[in-house]
């Protein structure tokens, strides 16, 4: 019992140790130094205006709405983003078909599809959908490229000596071999479906927690700003957290701690 409350310590004592020092320093800070609350709120303040945000009804209802835009985003780019790299791994000719055009899209600043894409469906929760899952997608097919690039031959030799066919030696070698890749892209894409969906109610939209930033910055009421900011904060420590510890239960053999993906 000792040494897992140690372990619990270990792990969950340095973030929250460090989150009140920052809290601390945050909000000695403009008074120490006399910054303007409108320039830099202490979080007192920031906090009054979370509370006034949930208590008019703003908060609630906005954080639901971006939150499906960005789960909804999410599972499509990832899912997409899983097929496409099986697609390219498994036929030379579909990746010299696919690869250069996924190539050019990755290199196109996914921020200026996005008035496009709200131009094509619409200022609804569609539209934002779609500017998550595009977002999302590539850090999942890079990453799921490279896992099922990368099996042992020897591994798939035995496969073939036991007379296995080739949906059998991906769901019992190439998937399996490829799940801690895949997470690794998919604790990259779940925060990064969040950028989506803010980037597309940033384009046009009237709902959702851009939207509400948006109205609070024609308001100029840089406290309300920042509470949503913590709330978005909040919002991805807690989904990448949920992928983390998918990615812990799921692919028990290969620990995200031991794991570096490309994409940092």
């Amino acid at each position: 019992m000792n040494n897992k409350l140690l372990a619990l310590a270990a792990r969950y004592a340095p973030p929250l140790l460090g989150g009140v020092i920052l809290l601390g320093v945050w909000e000695l800070l403009p008074r120490v130094l006399n910054i303007p609350s409108l320039l830099l709120p202490p979080p007192s303040s920031v906090a009054k205006s979370l509370w006034l945000l949930y208590d008019r009804g703003l908060l609630v209802n906005n954080f639901t709405v971006t939150l499906i835009e960005a789960l909804a985003g999410f599972v499509i780019g990832s899912i997409l983003g899983v097929f496409f790299a099986f697609l390219v791994t498994r036929s030379i000719l579909l990746e010299r078909m696919l690869l250069p055009y996924l190539i050019g899209l990755q290199a196109l600043p996914k921020v200026a599809l996005a008035p496009l894409i709200v131009v094509w469906i619409g200022i609804g929760v569609e539209s934002k959908i779609a500017i998550a899952a595009v977002i999302s997608f590539f850090p999942v097919l890079i990453n799921a490229i490279v896992g099922f690039s990368t099996v042992e031959a020897e591994k798939i030799d035995l496969m073939r000596s036991l007379v296995a066919s080739g949906w059998q030696q991906f769901s019992i070698v190439i998937f399996p071999n490829s799940l801690p890749f895949i997470f690794a892209g998919l604790n990259v894409g779940i925060v990064l479906s969040i950028t989506g969906a803010l980037v597309g109610e940033f384009i046009g939209a009237d709902r959702g927690l851009g939207n509400l930033l948006l109205q609070l910055n024609y308001n100029m009421d840089i406290s309300g700003m920042f509470a949503v900011l913590v709330v978005l904060a909040l919002l991805g420590i807690i989904l990448y957290a949920i992928v983390r510890f998918l990615h812990i239960r799921l692919v028990f053999w290969a620990k995200p701690d031991n794991l570096r993906s490309g994409n940092n």
